[in-house]
């Protein structure tokens, strides 16, 4: 049974949808947990006073995923107050910019890029210095981190396709400090993100949940995991098979 009692997590866009279902699945193994919103206010500390209900330690803190000083802020701020760092999930993330390469502006592209590429290098890059031999880090890539499905998600694509690229690279970074670092590629996944129609994609023919992401993840997490680095797995239905 995997047991992640007296770890230290943090799970970046912890508020809803993988993030939350994430932390809690975390804490729900005995890991304290921090995570992190943009807006979502509410909905994080909802999430927050779950966590706390199993029995663990839960912090919540407001930082923009688009302005990676502010990562670097909350990770040394969560080591402050648990005195380490054990698990890092790179969660975080957008799709927003939808449109071929005429219809897409700079704006947006920088904007996704930002969130979902620039943010993780910021984060994970202040997580190093405090983690130490055992530690994980779990990037959230996308089943579009794999090959380009379909037209119109080319920023996105490409963001993606760079988190699972970072992940192999930082896995022969850091294996000599028997830190691991793999990525979890979800597919069509029941939340707020989900375009309509894409449940059908998969040839199981529905969306998964999240907490069938966040299952993947605590495994990742988890001493069980502890010869699996630069993976990427997909938790995708077969979408990629």
């Amino acid at each position: 049974m995997l047991n992640l009692e007296g770890k230290v997590a943090i799970v970046t866009g912890g508020s809803r949808g993988i993030g939350a279902a994430t932390a809690l699945k975390l804490a729900s193994l005995g890991a304290d947990v921090a995570i992190t919103y943009g807006k979502s206010k509410d909905e994080a500390e909802a999430v927050s006073k779950r966590i706390a209900a199993l029995g663990v330690k839960s912090m919540v803190i407001n930082a923009d995923a688009g302005k990676p000083e502010t990562m670097q802020a909350m990770v040394d701020a969560v080591v402050e107050r648990f005195g380490k760092l054990d698990i890092l999930v790179n969660n975080a993330g957008v799709f927003e910019a939808v449109g071929t390469i005429g219809e897409i502006n700079e704006e947006q592209f920088e904007h996704q890029l930002s969130v979902n590429i620039r943010s993780v290098f910021t984060t994970t890059q202040a997580a190093v210095k405090h983690l130490q031999a055992g530690a994980r880090i779990i990037n959230i890539s996308s089943c579009l981190g794999q090959r380009a499905t379909f037209p119109g998600v080319s920023s996105y694509n490409m963001t993606k396709f760079g988190v699972a690229g970072l992940t192999r690279s930082w896995a022969h970074d850091l294996a000599l400090k028997n830190i691991t670092v793999n990525a979890v590629l979800p597919g069509p996944i029941a939340t707020d993100m989900m375009s309509p129609g894409a449940d059908q994609l998969p040839p199981m023919k529905r969306a998964g949940t999240p907490e069938e992401v966040a299952n993947v993840v605590a495994f990742l997490a988890s001493n069980e995991a502890s010869y699996v680095t630069g993976a990427t797995v997909a938790v995708d239905g077969g979408l990629n098979a």
